[in-house]
């Protein structure tokens, strides 16, 4: 279910991200994942809890992606949007690591994965603000132009 609601919420999203402003559609998206997070714990693990979770944590789980590399496509140039994509997707992946690691930590500390999921929708409702701080607007431009010799 989860799976079939990330296709869903990815190609929704593509679909957004070439009508509206991305910083805005990355700022619902990291809030409303931070609610569903916040909302984890509470679901009780059961049919219907867990299968909400599933509807709402997919629609937005890889939904971040179009709109993502559309802001690297505006702030650094079309050309090198790829690769700053991908730091961006290797530096995720680190901390993913660190994350999951703390995660293990904390359920190893406190016998429960509770604070993990909070931190982690905090973590969430950061990033949905820090997102707004980002600028809109074309390719950064280097402030030396290059010098063409003639007759070289």
């Amino acid at each position: 279910m989860m799976g079939a609601c990330d296709l869903v919420g990815t190609i929704l999203s593509g679909w957004l991200s070439d009508r509206y402003d991305n910083r805005y559609l990355l700022c619902w998206y990291y809030a409303l994942r931070g609610l569903s997070l916040a909302w984890l714990p509470s679901a009780d693990f059961t049919l219907y809890g867990l299968s909400m979770f599933a509807v709402f944590y997919g629609l937005d789980w890889i939904a971040t992606v179009p709109p993502t590399v559309k802001l690297c496509a505006q702030a650094f140039g079309k050309e090198k949007a790829a690769m700053i994509f991908g730091w961006i997707f290797a530096s995720h992946q680190l901390g993913a690591a660190v994350a999951a690691y703390g995660a293990g930590r904390i359920r190893t500390i406190t016998l429960s994965y509770d604070p993990a999921v909070y931190t982690a929708a905090a973590a969430c409702g950061v990033a949905a603000l820090m997102v707004l701080l980002a600028r809109q607007g074309g390719a950064r431009r280097s402030p030396v132009s290059p010098v063409v010799i003639e007759g070289a």
